[in-house]
């Protein structure tokens, strides 16, 4: 054995606050750390693992010795073992080599580790970031650009299939190399922010990121943490918002990952009733153990302070919530008052919204949560759980299955597109249109529409069209943008070429002319989230499948109407109550021959007329293009200044 100097970064207040479940900056003590010991230049190492008979550091630097760099257990009963090692430095290899609770001989790499092998690989590899920021402006200006009255539209993405350097597998394009095509391409198109699906270290592609062993480092299939910060960098100088996948409702069973770390069940919760998730063959983080929700809370600040994310996506919430989810009766174990409710995940979510929300002025943390639970984005202190947005899946869903029907048959589900609206405002919602509904044989979003080519596109531009109007923030999966005709599919790239086609390239022109309206227009986005940006004009006519609906900003000046016509028919001479008498134009069409329709819009200014109509004073007529969704703008009537007599 080769001795192991001591050493250490823990206080006796670091290790009491991460038995108190309340220390979020654990990434700055476990894990390897360049320092400098005793005049020497090397590696300190600690690691958590109680039940642990030894802990070993072996690597490329030992010829993967599992006994020559033994790790020192401290004597306060933390059962963290530590240690430092001299003359190592960045870029070496290593794990450690436990001894576990019944002798089993494990090797595990390093649940703090910055960075890993690339896959298949599975080694930590020791890291010191050298990167510089240059996004100052940014996060000075982040309270502002991301506050609540302000738009936010997301570009949801894959980074491994985005585009592909070629069509062999795993032909990836670097994280440095994606931001000279990405960062231009999101500004072209207008989206306040990108969303990437996990980045995190994982070892199964096929599993999209959501399994993940390195939760503090981002993957190396695109390249070292430092590229990837190159590229957070170059979006925020360019004034594009990066949101990340996390997952702290479950991790893989593998041999190197954080299952039985020790030889026991240390991360994930010893009952399988609790700590074991049927869906993903995956293990459930035991949220009321104290030490892993400080592991989970340090590595949700990680991403927001190295690596400066503005905002996680938390996934899976409704699995972290209910202690029945996806399982039978007899398969879960109630609470202390009997109920449903994971009291610990709900603890944990709270802390960790309150602290992220007070750490990182203008962060957005957003619920993926499928379920009714009440709440999720209210204020803590109000029975909250804290975030700042959720998913709208009922509205994903209706809408959905409402474009997917035949628009005969529309007339009969008129309820199913209205309904959103009855409780729109509970939340502060986002409308997802994202990856779960293009992939496992579900079809791409132009697949889901009925009728033949045109009609597919007309009805794909009506949705997109409608989304954009409705109350919320919204989001859009990457490829989405362009109609793919075919559905996701993570071991390739988007079909880039289908942009020769008119149809596809007007699709991209919709999409991009959404979006900077969206951001234009105060009255799309100013009350996203607030009842008094929306008012109901008429959804009651189903025979022709309209529905006509107003949105507002603070400022009654500024007043759209949407009108929706998901029906096959020209409708010619249609009236719409009008709750503004005076001059309307007509800013937006999905029918517009910039976007491959026929044209059929309402030009120039219109006027409204003292007909009564949808239980307002005035009206408009107007042309109502099939499968096609309209806003009209009002404009107030200037004020003439008078003249006296003799003046």
């Amino acid at each position: 054995m080769i001795p192991v100097l001591p050493f250490t970064l823990f206080s006796k207040t670091d290790v009491d606050l991460f038995f108190a479940g309340r220390h979020y900056r654990l990434f700055e003590k476990f894990g390897s750390h360049l320092v400098t010991n005793q005049g020497l230049a090397g590696c300190y190492f600690a690691v958590w693992a109680p039940k642990a008979q030894r802990v070993s550091v072996c690597g490329d630097f030992n010829q993967w010795s599992q006994i020559t760099h033994p790790l020192q257990l401290r004597t306060d009963h933390s059962g963290i073992w530590e240690g430092f090692i001299p003359n190592l430095t960045a870029g070496m290899l290593y794990k450690y080599a436990i001894i576990g609770a019944e002798g089993q001989v494990i090797e595990k790499g390093d649940p703090y580790a910055k960075a890993w092998e690339r896959p298949p690989q599975t080694a930590s590899i020791i890291w010191e970031s050298k990167f510089k920021w240059k996004d100052d402006k940014w996060l000075i200006n982040r309270p502002e650009f991301q506050k609540q009255s302000n738009p936010v539209s997301v570009y949801e993405m894959h980074l491994g299939s985005w585009r592909r350097k070629s069509s062999e597998a795993e032909a990836y394009m670097g994280y440095r190399a994606i931001a000279a095509e990405l960062v231009p391409y999101l500004v072209d198109m207008g989206f306040t922010h990108v969303e990437f699906m996990p980045v995190m270290e994982h070892p199964y592609s096929p599993s999209w990121g959501y399994q993940i062993h390195g939760y503090f480092a981002p993957t190396a299939r695109f390249g070292n943490p430092d590229d990837f910060k190159y590229l957070i960098d170059q979006l925020h100088q360019a004034g594009i918002g990066v949101i990340l996948d996390w997952v702290p409702s479950h991790f893989p069973a593998d041999a190197h990952g954080l299952y039985q770390f020790d030889g026991t069940p240390l991360y994930e919760h010893f009952d399988t009733r609790k700590g074991y998730h049927p869906d993903w063959d995956s293990w459930i983080f035991n949220y009321g153990r104290n030490e892993v929700k400080s592991f989970l809370i340090s590595n949700a600040v990680y991403w927001m302070d190295h690596f400066h994310a503005d905002g996680l996506r938390v996934d899976a919430v409704a699995s972290m919530i209910y202690l029945d989810y996806s399982r039978q009766d007899g398969q879960w174990v109630p609470n202390r008052f009997g109920g449903n409710e994971n009291l610990d995940a709900i603890a944990f979510l709270r802390e960790m919204n309150e602290y992220i929300h007070a750490s990182y002025p203008g962060g957005l943390t957003i619920a993926e949560e499928s379920t009714a639970y009440p709440l999720i984005t209210h204020p803590i202190e109000n029975g909250g759980l804290g975030f700042d947005l959720k998913w709208m899946m009922g509205w994903m869903n209706d809408t959905l299955a409402y474009f997917k029907n035949d628009p005969f048959f529309r007339s009969k589900q008129q309820s199913s597109i209205t309904f959103s609206m009855s409780y729109a405002f509970s939340e502060r919602f986002i409308l997802p249109l994202s990856h779960d509904e293009v992939v496992h044989l579900k079809g791409s979003m132009l697949r889901k529409m009925s009728g033949d080519t045109l009609q597919a596109f007309a009805n794909l531009r009506a949705l997109y069209t409608y989304m954009y109007a409705h109350p919320g923030a919204k989001m859009l999966f990457m490829g989405c943008e362009i109609a793919s005709p075919n559905e996701w599919a993570f071991e390739g790239s988007l079909p880039w070429g289908i942009l020769g086609h008119p149809l596809h390239l007007g699709m991209q022109s919709l999409v991009r002319d959404l979006n900077f309206l969206f951001r234009s227009e105060l009255a799309l986005h100013e009350c996203n989230y607030d009842h008094r940006g929306f008012e109901w004009i008429d959804g009651t006519d189903d025979r022709n499948s309209v529905l006509v609906f107003c949105r507002k900003s603070l400022d009654e000046q500024e007043v759209i109407i949407v009108v929706c016509h998901f029906a096959y028919q020209l409708l010619e001479n249609y009236l719409i109550g009008a709750n503004r008498p005076g001059q309307w134009t007509e800013i937006f069409n999905s029918d517009a021959k910039k976007y491959t329709g026929y044209g059929l819009d309402n030009p120039g200014v219109l006027k409204t007329r003292k007909i009564k109509t949808h239980n307002q004073a005035n009206s408009l007529q107007l042309r109502l293009a099939p499968l096609c969704v309209s806003m009209y703008k009002w404009t107030p009537a200037r004020k003439t200044k008078s003249t006296s007599p003799g003046k």
